[in-house]
């Protein structure tokens, strides 16, 4: 079998992929702009290029055994990905058969939030546990269940879509087509669009008022709090209370021994990490409190998912 694999983490905004040996290093990286192609034979094409001017600057041209995938509504067993919310492709796409006609490589593919909890698993805050959970907080609210030591795929591959709970009945329209989910509050793009709405709402003065309101990031809000702007502040407490009251309900159903928080909004550190533990404990059945771990990943970010989905690329090579 060839000793390297590539894995490739698809995100709303960026695409990376990586080269990876047999050790779990990786050797380059590159990544190319996801939003920028509404055609998926495009994407793919543009892939193609990156992937090989990769391997080709690293002498592994031909030398790859298998390609893993980590993308947002992956399906493991269909090798599809299906009504991505975040991804300019809609409906259901073969995207592992497009990249095996494209590559002449064996593709494997499963969720973003799958393929990071694969690699904090194999080489992160979750080596050695079999219970945990891992939470993606980026352009969207990915997940990816452990239980006794396995991925939970369900029975048709799309288990563990926690960021489509509903939080907020009637709530802030998702990308999915419905109301309320998880995502819509605590997402970086949810951070915003909480900052629009307590803007509206509030006449209090904040330093975000000096940006066009639908100019403002997640980043935005994050420099405001850090100058001890009360309202960036308190939309931290907000989301941090979200998601922490859904954490509680997550532990119900899996009785995790962790959760693993992982992405750009995790950069905000204590302003999102505070609320998040008080509002989880506050709402814990009383035979789970202060057994939850609640931790930052310890990869890096792009490094996360592309170790992941390389684990599905040494089963693809198979």
């Amino acid at each position: 079998m060839k000793s390297y694999v590539v894995g490739i983490d698809i995100g709303g905004t960026n695409t990376k992929l990586g080269i990876v040996d047999s050790r779990g290093t990786v050797l380059a990286k590159d990544s190319i702009k996801t939003n920028k192609h509404q055609c998926v034979e495009d994407y793919i094409e543009d892939l193609h290029k990156a992937f090989t001017a990769l391997t080709r600057a690293n002498g592994l041209e031909g030398e790859i055994g298998g390609i893993g995938v980590g993308a947002p509504n992956a399906n493991y067993f269909k090798g599809t990905i299906e009504y991505a919310a975040n991804l300019p492709w809609k409906g259901i796409v073969p995207f592992a058969e497009l990249m095996e006609k494209k590559f002449g490589i064996p593709v494997k593919i499963t969720n973003d939030a799958n393929a990071a909890a694969i690699g904090e698993m194999t080489y992160g805050a979750a080596r050695g546990v079999k219970d945990f959970i891992m939470i993606t907080l980026g352009t969207g609210v990915g997940s990816g269940i452990v239980a006794n030591g396995q991925l939970i795929y369900g029975s048709d591959g799309n288990a563990g879509e926690l960021g489509h709970v509903i939080v907020r009945p009637n709530g802030r329209l998702c990308g999915c087509g419905r109301s309320g989910c998880l995502e819509t509050y605590t997402s970086a793009t949810g951070v915003a669009r909480t900052a629009r709405e307590f803007l509206e709402l509030q006449k209090a003065e904040s330093l975000l008022r000096r940006i066009p309101l639908q100019d403002i990031t997640s980043k935005d809000v994050y420099d405001a709090a850090m100058a001890g702007d009360r309202l960036a502040l308190e939309i931290f407490e907000y989301t941090g209370k979200i998601l922490g009251e859904a954490f509680a309900n997550f532990v119900s159903f899996s009785s995790p021994k962790m959760i693993v928080l992982f992405g750009g909004l995790t950069h905000a550190g204590d302003l999102i990490m505070r609320p998040i533990k008080e509002a989880m404990e506050d709402n814990l059945l009383h035979v789970f409190k202060g057994k939850v771990e609640l931790v930052l990943s310890q990869l890096n970010e792009a490094d996360a998912a592309i170790l992941g989905a390389s684990a599905l690329g040494w089963e693809a090579a198979q």
